[in-house]
């Protein structure tokens, strides 16, 4: 069970988005957006509104709560780069490019601890029952 949000062509170096990939790595991602939400940088901006797309399409698809979430992964991806060209002196052309970004979020439910002992106790259930029926011995019935 997995949610996704793949933002593309993000105008903005992937080296300035990647600085704050491990302190976001280690978070949930209710927490992401909150250290996000206060953190006054382009690239703070751009993960809030990756992670929160995220965030909204695991509600609607999955049906679960923001607290059961955590990053599977969250990575970002070089784009396209546009070569331009600045005026130099001596009427030479100096080059430069400007780099976009593409961001991947994907966040996956994880399962609590309980909700696996409830699954592990129900097929130990359907297993006892199926052996107490296979072990009971067949009526023989007159006609």
């Amino acid at each position: 069970m997995e949610a996704r949000a793949y933002i593309k062509n993000v105008k903005i170096s992937p080296k300035k988005l990647r600085f704050l990939l491990p302190e976001l790595k280690k978070r949930q991602p209710s927490e992401a957006l909150h250290y996000l939400f206060y953190t006054p940088k382009k690239p703070a901006r751009i993960f809030y509104k990756a992670i929160k797309s995220a965030l909204d399409n695991a509600k609607s698809t999955l049906g679960v709560g923001e607290d059961t979430l955590i990053f599977k992964t969250l990575t970002v991806e070089e784009g396209q780069k546009l070569k331009r060209f600045k005026a130099g002196g001596r009427g030479r052309a100096k080059p430069f490019t400007r780099r976009h970004a593409h961001i991947k979020v994907v966040l996956k439910a994880k399962e609590t601890v309980k909700a696996k002992q409830a699954e592990e106790k129900v097929r130990e259930e359907k297993k006892t029952k199926l052996i107490e029926a296979s072990a009971k011995p067949k009526r023989k019935t007159k006609k």
